[in-house]
């Protein structure tokens, strides 16, 4: 089975370079038509020129293919709702959209200023709600739409000095649990793709060897398929150095304690059987957690 985009239009935000640049090339390359988004500024978010975007948008139509260079700050509403006014103008639709774009402030928590806390969360969190609010009705009237956030395992899984960042990838991660559920009648899939990926935000952190390993390239088979037609659903895909995986945000089984005035303490000495994985679910909706407490306690009590 070959992924083709043909007649798809993409956006991909944050792809002057790094990651996402290697996503719109490939997006390109199967036939899709970019819109290239970036603000141009660095790692830290500062600064900003188009001449990032133009050039992987050269680079794309020296190819052959189709694509349009967008400056807009996903942290600004309204510039996002031109630019996909953009790519409607150029095309008419928009099919994909890939939440790339973001920046580090890393910093052990006690060192961290909250504006850098405040402005890691406007650029990653809120960036991806503007942008795929602004693709949304657009994805519900045509009833099709394929959705990529990027979240992490420093959100996932956590890392020291990035308090800010991994608030924000995992604040993704739960968006998309949401989005999924309710775009799922209108043929709109949301997934996540979580990279390990050497890029100018992981320049000195890591060594030379290792680093090649983990070229950004490597990573983009994960984000094809997931912006695919056969794309699938609520979905966290891993990918690194040719590696692929899935984390799944799981519920065990647990205990039934009732409430009493020592729960507390058997909770402590349960904790063990609480957290045991065996049996553990990954559940389709919020509603299951209660589902399950609601089930344990009416068999406790007979009902």
């Amino acid at each position: 089975m070959s992924i083709e985009f043909k007649g798809r239009v993409a956006i991909v935000t944050g792809a002057g370079g790094g990651l996402g640049k290697q996503h719109a090339l490939a997006l390109a390359a199967r036939g899709a038509k970019v819109v290239v988004n970036d603000l141009g500024g660095d790692v830290h978010g500062v600064g900003g020129s188009v001449s990032a975007a133009q050039a992987v948008v050269d680079e794309i139509r020296a190819a052959g293919g189709e694509a349009i260079a967008n400056g807009a700050s996903v942290t600004d509403f309204e510039a996002v709702q031109n630019m996909v006014k953009q790519a409607m103008e150029a095309w008419g639709r928009v099919d994909i959209l890939v939440n790339n774009a973001g920046i580090l402030r890393d910093k052990s928590f006690a060192k961290m200023e909250l504006a850098d806390f405040k402005l890691v969360m406007d650029v990653h969190v809120m960036g991806a709600v503007h942008c795929t609010k602004a693709v949304w009705p657009i994805m519900q009237a045509q009833n099709y739409g394929r959705v990529v956030m990027t979240t992490s395992s420093s959100g996932l899984y956590g890392n020291f000095g990035q308090a800010n960042y991994g608030a924000a990838k995992m604040a993704l991660a739960g968006l998309m649990q949401t989005l999924s559920i309710e775009g799922e009648k209108h043929n709109i899939r949301v997934n996540a793709l979580a990279p390990t990926a050497a890029t100018r935000m992981t320049e000195g952190l890591m060594p030379e060897q290792v680093l090649k390993a983990l070229e950004p390239s490597a990573v983009v088979p994960a984000m094809l398929v997931m912006a695919s037609e056969d794309a699938p659903n609520r979905t966290i895909l891993c990918a690194g150095a040719g590696g692929f995986e899935a984390a799944q945000i799981t519920l065990t089984q647990g205990v039934y304690l009732g409430v009493g005035p020592d729960t507390p303490e058997r909770l402590a000495a349960a904790l063990a059987q609480v957290t045991d994985l065996t049996s553990a679910l990954v559940p389709k909706a919020g509603s299951e957690q209660g589902a399950l407490e609601v089930g344990k306690a009416m068999k406790a009590h007979g009902a």
